[in-house]
């Protein structure tokens, strides 16, 4: 009797430790099957080759080692993720279920630790042959890679004493650690277990009174048995202070490199001219969509600057003709999305250094891609001028167009005077009616595109259209089959006069390819240093990561002339490109200055009260409440589309009532000099200004019935636009008492 009430007490404390347990146990899958990944798993993550810095024995000829130890800073953490290579010499299967790595610093705290989505279900690791299995885990921002340890247990349920848990031995971090590569130096990155080895090829740096603007050349090339698709990887520049800016990648949409083969990927961005260029490194890190992480792949150390010669831009250079001498300097050339072309850009200046006034002379060209693929372009005047008053300048684009998958090393814009009159018909021969007048060359790498780091302001200094522009916020609308991606851009009007908005082209950038913009329309002039908020929205994949995220913003072009308003635009030109905050998904508790930008919402006083009908089932329910809503009034917006929606949900979940309120509708009284009011009139819609017993209703069925069921409720508020929504704060509520 005793032996069997002793089974049964080990059996329930092995029962209890595999419950404890099993939330630390990988998911492994039957030997020979597999497990269906969840709907939108992310795609295979790559994983680095840092060096190994320890071996623990299993036994005589088995052992585990601990490699490729790395960790990114996040905002309020750190990612770490590890390797554990198995080797198994024995003659036995080894089952990796038996065995499990742990994390724990040097003063003492355990660290969870998860595996990679794509080797949970390595498991079975046959005689004489070695696995790689990789892990992550978050720290706090304060731990280094120096204070963990990595300790390798078995589980023995032998041992309750020890918590099921034998340890089998340990690794540190030696002090002398480094993930970083040498400059001039490869590191061999797994793409889906394939080695692809990347290496910095080169750096070229260009410099303006505000920002470095460098140009990192990556190659990687594939030195596997098969083609590999380059993942949607994010690219860093980390300083030697830690700092870390975001790098444009160009053309790495559906990338794919074949088996001994090579490819090269211009990554540029802006770092502010403050921060010191020692010690720069090349970081990349691939978000994993369902980890809700960033997870560190490689870490390059950049090489010395290479030099720039052979580039025309900055440098000026004269010619005359019959009405004088000009002098011209080229500013920029870009390479731009256009539905599914690229638009060649190339602006220039063109001054009058003499002592008389010239006329504009008639001016036209084309670019020659690597000295032998002609493509024509056309002018366009972004300086509604019509002649150069002495030491005068105004600015010109020329725009070709191309297929979104050329690739050529060197451009050259061919910049000629028209000659000829025309044939009889009325069209001029470009042929022969045209005479060269100066070439500029310029290199595809050096094609860079302006960034501006969150924050930043972008100055435009076109006649008559002067004006600073600058991100304010991001926000995604969540739907049912995909969300809308929106972001608030201001534009600050520096002309002397009221100003209307210059028609925009924007693009949102992902690391997975580019979606058009929309663009609200301001449709009113701008008051003198007055600021217009424009709205641009794209629908994103259900889901779809935003972090690294990009948007590109030029001057609307229709027929080479900047798009009027009732105008579609055929081109862009003067783009320039702004790297978006990561945005705030924390629901407000409590209604104090909700941002609803560029709005905030107070809301206090909040009552509810159910009116009786006699002989009735249905019984209107009232909400009451007071608000604040103001809003800067220096800005011009157009909030079509979007809506303050307000939501009631009981606790029992069967009472749910809302009021939709448009944005629009917001302006519809004006406030008085001190920017509030205390009208009650207004019941159905907000206003700016400060009110009272605002209602909205509902008549509910059979709520009456459940009176004394009623306890608590939550009123939500949600920031709408075109039928998506996001919840942005929210406030439980006692029934038929004062909240404040």
């Amino acid at each position: 009797m005793n032996s069997k009430r002793k089974r049964y007490k080990t059996c329930i404390v092995l029962l209890a430790a595999v419950l404890a347990f099993g939330s630390a146990l990988p998911a492994f899958a039957a030997e020979g099957g597999g497990t269906t990944p969840p709907s939108g798993t992310t795609a295979t993550i790559s994983t680095g080759t840092a060096p190994a810095i320890g071996q623990v024995a299993l036994n005589a000829t088995s052992y585990f080692e601990i490699k490729n130890v790395v960790m990114m800073p996040e905002q309020g953490n750190k990612t770490v993720t590890f390797t554990v290579g198995v080797n198994n010499g024995g003659s036995t299967d080894l089952q990796f279920i038996d065995y499990w790595p742990r994390l724990r610093t040097k003063n003492g705290n355990q660290i969870s630790v998860r595996v990679l989505p794509q080797d949970k279900d390595k498991n079975r690791i046959p005689a004489k042959s070695s696995q790689d299995i990789s892990f992550y885990a978050t720290v706090n921002e304060s731990t280094d890679l120096k204070d963990l340890i990595f300790e390798i247990i078995k589980w023995d349920f032998s041992m309750p004493e020890a918590d099921f848990v034998r340890k089998i031995g340990e690794v540190s971090v030696p002090d002398d650690y480094t993930v970083v590569t040498p400059a001039g130096k490869a590191h061999t990155i797994q793409i889906a277990s394939n080695p692809v080895k990347g290496t910095i090829k080169k750096v070229l740096m260009s410099k303006n009174e505000k920002n470095y603007t460098p140009t990192i050349v990556l190659n990687l090339e594939n030195v596997g048995s098969k083609s590999v698709a380059v993942p949607g990887y994010q690219y860093l520049l980390r300083t030697s202070e830690g700092y870390m800016y975001p790098l444009d990648a160009k053309v790495v949409k559906d990338l794919t490199i074949n088996p001994q083969t090579n490819k090269d990927i211009d990554l540029t961005g802006s770092v502010p001219v403050s921060v010191s260029t020692e010690g720069w490194q090349l970081v990349i890190v691939q978000n994993a969509q369902d980890l809700k992480l960033n997870l560190p792949i490689a870490f390059f150390a950049l090489p010395a600057v290479s030099d720039t010669d052979g580039v025309d831009t900055g440098k000026a250079f004269s010619f005359t003709n019959k009405s004088g001498t000009y002098t011209t300097q080229l500013n920029t050339v870009q390479r731009l999305p256009w539905e599914d072309q690229d638009i060649l850009t190339a602006g220039f200046t063109l001054s009058n250094k003499g002592p008389e006034a010239l006329p504009i002379p008639e001016l036209t060209g084309y670019f020659k891609l690597d000295d032998n693929v002609k493509v024509e372009a056309k002018l366009v005047r972004t300086d509604n001028v019509i002649g150069l008053a002495p030491n005068a300048e105004a600015q010109f684009q020329f725009i070709g167009k191309i297929p979104y998958t050329s690739q050529f090393g060197k451009v050259k814009l061919v910049l000629q005077e028209k000659t000829g009159t025309g044939s009889s018909d009325g069209k001029t021969d470009q042929q022969t009616a045209a005479s060269d007048l100066l070439e500029f060359v310029h290199r595809s790498e050096l094609m860079n595109i302006p960034y501006n780091n969150f924050g930043e302001t972008y100055k435009v200094t076109s006649i008559g259209r002067s004006a600073n522009y600058k991100v304010r916020s991001v926000r995604t609308y969540g739907g049912k089959m995909n969300d809308t991606f929106t972001a608030l851009l201001e534009v600050n009007n520096l002309e002397k006069r009221p100003s209307d908005i210059t028609k925009l082209v924007a693009y949102f950038k992902t690391a997975e390819g580019t979606y058009p913009a929309t663009i609200s329309e301001i449709k009113t002039k701008v008051n003198p240093n007055g600021t217009a908020m424009l709205l641009l929205s794209s629908n994103v994949g259900k889901g779809a990561p935003t972090s690294g995220m990009s948007i590109l913003i030029g001057e609307a072009v229709t027929e080479g002339k900047l798009t009027e308003a009732d105008k579609k635009p055929d081109a862009y030109v003067n783009a320039a490109a702004y790297w978006l905050p990561e945005e705030d998904f924390t629901v407000q508790d409590g209604f104090k200055d909700i941002n609803l930008d560029p709005y905030k919402l107070s809301i206090s006083n909040i009552r509810s009260t159910i009116e009786y009908v006699k002989d009735s089932d249905v019984t209107p329910v009232k909400i009451k409440f007071d608000y604040n809503l103001t809003k800067d009034s220096m800005f011009v917006s157009n909030m079509e589309g979007r809506q303050l929606i307000i939501e009631l949900e009981d606790s029992d979940g069967k009472t749910k009532m809302k009021s939709s309120l448009d944005f629009k509708d917001f302006e519809g009284i004006a406030s008085d000099k001190q920017g509030t009011t205390t009208q009650t009139e207004t019941k159905e819609k907000m206003t700016v200004g400060e009110h009272v017993d605002f209602e909205f209703k509902e008549s509910i069925k059979d709520i009456k019935y459940r009176i004394n069921q009623l306890k608590t409720f939550k009123l939500n508020i949600y920031d709408s636009f075109q039928g998506q929504k996001k919840l942005i704060a929210t406030k439980e509520v006692n029934w038929f008492e004062t909240a404040e």
